[in-house]
């Protein structure tokens, strides 16, 4: 059994495919000469931290301490660290590793690495520890995988940043979704679809949102500023939208038809699915005949992170978020399960982590 001083870091768990989380501490490795140690002071809470603690990949190794949307204050810094100093607002995302060499590594699309990424939660680490993320009061990170939070960037904002953010951030970079004038369809209406309404008009372009609930129509105009609002079973309205949009981002993971959707495209459009859905039905012949292009998308590496951070300082583009303490994140994850949440939770680790 580790002595209490080896147990250096306070933590929420879920022990077993339960997915219920409790109170739980362990030791975190020691600051080596790359690495900056970050105290915690918010984590957002992502869909994967559900599907994380509850075993639905049939890979967890518990006890599993989720979180991969992690914001903070750095607290002590390696001796040969260059880009951070102690008391700098720092982003931790989805992943903490990656072999720093192969072609992807070299271009900033560590993500994609060619060796696979070290996770933020739940991988083997370089010390042979289990990864374990920000539902806990800090977090040890080589340096390269820390982005800097731009100055005045309220820090509970910023964490949905660091995996919704960058997930529909990403695509929309890569397949030139930030030409003022264009027009952004976003299906479903969630965490990522908030932010991807969010860079559309940032961006300059006619957003429009499907969504299967018409109560989400006020939100999405008047709060989100969208252009357009159609409910994606009302056939009527679909087919008033035949051929008319540039683009397409996909957030939604539920079981839904693509055709309906990829009619609404132009000749040449980009249908991109950041959403994960079990599996995708769809005509052939339609994707022939318009030319459309289907891409999928997840996350992002650390030059694309560090863009869309400054990129939402400088544009003051902030997630709506509802903060709560960590002794309430059971029932958040209950809520997050009935889409019951305005866009995304964010945990206050600082203040409610003790």
């Amino acid at each position: 059994m580790a002595s209490d001083k080896s147990e250096n870091c306070p933590a929420w768990a879920a022990k077993d495919e339960s997915g219920v989380l409790s109170p739980y501490k362990f030791k975190r490795r020691d600051v080596g000469k790359d690495d900056i140690s970050v105290k915690i002071t918010h984590c957002g809470i992502c869909y994967a931290d559900v599907l994380l603690t509850r075993n639905k990949f049939g890979k967890s190794l518990y006890p599993v301490v989720p979180g991969h949307e992690i914001v903070g204050t750095v607290q002590e810094v390696g001796s040969d660290v260059q880009r951070f100093k102690i008391g700098d607002h720092v982003g931790v995302g989805t992943f903490i590793n990656s072999c720093r060499d192969c072609e992807y590594c070299n271009d900033g699309l560590e993500v994609h690495c060619a060796n696979g990424i070290i996770t933020t939660i739940n991988s083997v680490d370089v010390d042979g520890t289990i990864t374990k993320g920000g539902y806990s009061s800090f977090i040890v990170v080589h340096e390269r995988y820390c982005h800097r939070i731009p100055d005045g960037y309220p820090l509970a904002l910023a964490a949905p940043l660091l995996c919704a953010g960058i997930t529909v951030y990403t695509p929309m970079i890569r397949h030139k979704m930030n030409q003022p004038g264009k027009s952004l369809g976003v299906i479903g209406l969630g965490g990522l679809g908030h932010m991807a309404v969010k860079f559309g008009k940032a961006f300059g372009m006619n957003v429009t949102v499907f969504s299967t609930s018409i109560s989400k129509k006020e939100e999405a105009l008047n709060l989100l500023g969208a252009d357009n609002f159609v409910v994606s079973s009302d056939t009527e309205q679909m087919k008033a939208l035949d051929k008319s949009l540039d683009f397409i981002i996909d957030t939604a993971s539920g079981e839904h038809p693509f055709d309906p959707y990829i009619t609404t495209l132009k000749t040449a459009g980009v249908l991109a699915l950041v959403g994960a859905p079990s599996e995708m039905k769809l005509t052939p012949l339609k994707l022939l005949l318009g030319m459309i292009s289907i891409s999928g998308s997840a996350t992002g590496g650390t030059k694309h992170t560090q863009e869309m951070l400054d990129f939402c300082g400088t544009h003051k583009i902030y997630p709506k978020v509802e903060v709560i303490p960590i002794q309430s994140v059971n029932e958040a994850l209950e809520r997050l399960i009935k889409n019951d949440v305005k866009y995304r939770f964010v945990i206050d680790i600082e203040n409610s982590l003790k």
